[in-house]
């Protein structure tokens, strides 16, 4: 029978669940890392929340242990690669907290437009000035929503309750879904100005890493109130600050942080910062709700194999695993390639499978052929919870199993269309594992894959080819490979550069301003082996 260790407070219900599901549970909470070490080797299974750290030391020592749930949405205390290595499954429940944390958010909004927190102290010091907190009303004020997913489109819809405009951004936000929440979908450059009040939902990547900043904040309206409750690093502190000192930022609310706990953190101490210790999901119901769900994903894998919200497991059988592997490989490949140059309101995909790969099961083919489009804009994206993220988001996605006979032994076609274009990509397995690009936008290439890449398109005219490797050259940026494919003669043309290292901005931007280069866009496949 498995054995399950809960680490961490969780709901007593949670072990109810695991019980009735015929398995053994042990609760042992406040464990030092020495302690959970010392236990760790005799469970199949380890509940936590945060404070539970899953290190490698932990991990070695769990020679039994087959899957981590974490109750909640983040795995920060969890070696996730780590955990791989050793072949245990990670999950989370990333749904069950965007409900308290869209209710946290407007909490701080009027926590800040009110001056609640201030108020409160000066009057429990038994001073009385009210005409110190002159306060502001929400009603009729534009709030901007930086990632309007399954959090900040909660919060849309409670801003939308009080009265407030909403104008969102977000790479995924199609018009139509727009619409059906009630808000004004806008870039980034237009959101700043309009924005009484701006509230962060976005995930953390390499896009939105710093997207408040300096130059953020000179775009926007004076006295412009802003409450972040998704990652600390989404704001410079030090930029902010100064827009705070200024008068440019009325207030600050702030629930996470880049360092937790915080230490010299130099906002604190400020009159116009209003400071929680992250408790976007600290409610009974949330801890609960993520409890509850964490104990049935468990004992669903442990007792059946099945997988839900794996966040290093792709939901395939053992016996598909090694024949599908290399399909699944090349379909996340081709959806990175294609998530990588879209921009914004992705509105559909469309997978088609030919020749060998249409007799397979492509159903996790293209979960991870999803998760490839999604994951640049996106934090924590897998094969499990890619098309459940697509279906909230309206984003149709259609599969289309071709039995005509193709020029290659096997071919996925890949297209995306956003409100502003379509794009195809093509690819194949040579020597049975190895993924190749075959097409890109109806031009026909054959192009391997590598760690860092440039993708251009251009008029077919002269001089291109060297005006890209002067411009790598001038950049001391080796070129390892470099593919070409064009329609005809004079006709449109697409190049891959396959280089020893990323470029920088300014790379890019001289490659753009090259006579007949139409677009270059940077290109990182982390997953693809330096040696292939």
């Amino acid at each position: 029978m498995p054995k399950v260790l809960i680490s961490d407070s969780l709901s007593l219900r949670a072990v109810d669940i695991f019980k009735n599901r015929g398995l053994e549970v042990d609760v042992k909470t406040g464990m030092t890392p020495e302690e959970l070490i010392e236990c760790i080797g005799n469970y199949d299974g380890l509940a936590v929340r945060s404070a539970t750290k899953v290190t490698p030391e932990v991990l070695a020592a769990a020679k039994n242990l087959k899957v981590v749930g974490r109750a909640g949405i983040g795995v920060d205390n969890i070696n996730i690669d780590e955990a791989s290595a050793n072949g245990v499954v990670v999950m989370n429940t990333p749904f069950g907290n965007a409900i308290t944390t869209a209710e946290h958010a407007i909490a701080m909004m009027f926590a800040l437009a009110r001056q609640i927190p201030s108020a409160d102290q000066m009057t429990q010091a038994g001073k009385w000035e009210k005409s110190r907190f002159m306060g502001t009303e929400l009603t009729g004020k534009t709030l901007g929503i930086i990632g309007c997913g399954n959090i900040g489109s909660r919060v849309a819809e409670r801003a939308i309750g009080l009265k407030m405009r909403v104008v969102a951004y977000d790479p995924f936000l199609t018009v139509d879904r727009a619409q059906d929440l009630g808000v004004e979908k806008v870039e980034l450059e237009e959101l700043f100005p309009r924005a009484d009040i701006i509230t962060l939902h976005t995930p953390l990547t390499d896009a939105t890493r710093d997207v408040l900043n300096k130059t953020a904040f000179a775009q926007m309206r004076d006295g412009v109130l802003i409450v972040n409750c998704a990652r600390g690093e989404l704001v410079v502190e030090e930029d902010i600050k100064s827009a705070l000192e200024s008068g440019k930022v009325g207030g600050f609310a702030v629930d996470v942080f880049p360092t937790e706990p915080p230490e010299n953190y130099s906002l604190f101490g400020m009159d116009n910062v209003v400071a929680t210790p992250h408790l976007g999901a600290a409610t009974a119901e949330a801890q609960e709700n993520v409890a509850l769900q964490v104990a049935e994903q468990m004992s669903d894998y442990l007792l059946s194999g099945a997988v839900v919200n794996a966040i290093n497991m792709a939901s395939v059988s053992a016996e598909d695993a090694p024949k599908l592997k290399p399909y699944m490989h090349l379909a996340e490949l081709l959806g990175g390639f294609a998530g990588q140059i879209i921009e914004t309101g992705l509105q559909s995909i469309t997978i088609e499978y030919e020749g060998h790969a249409a007799s397979l099961n492509t159903k996790p083919l293209t979960a991870c052929a999803l998760t490839g489009v999604m994951s640049p804009a996106m934090e924590s994206v897998n094969m499990v919870n890619a098309p459940v993220i697509a279906r909230d988001r309206n984003i149709g996605v259609s599969i289309v199993n071709h039995e005509r006979e193709c020029e290659y032994q096997t071919l996925v076609h890949l297209t995306v269309k956003t409100e502003k274009r379509q794009l195809s990509v093509a690819g194949t397995l040579i020597g049975g594992d190895k993924p190749r690009i075959v097409e890109i936008g109806g031009v026909p290439m054959e192009a391997s894959l590598g760690r860092q890449m440039v993708y251009t398109v251009n008029r077919d005219m002269p001089g291109i080819i060297g005006a890209f490797g002067m411009a790598m050259a001038n950049a001391g940026v080796n070129i390892a490979n470099f593919i070409l494919g064009r329609t005809k003669p004079g006709g449109d043309a697409v190049a891959l550069l396959e280089l020893d290292h990323e470029v920088s901005e300014d790379v890019l931007q001289t490659i753009r301003e090259v006579p007949h280069v139409l677009e270059a866009t940077q290109l990182s496949f982390p997953s693809i082996d330096a040696s292939v």
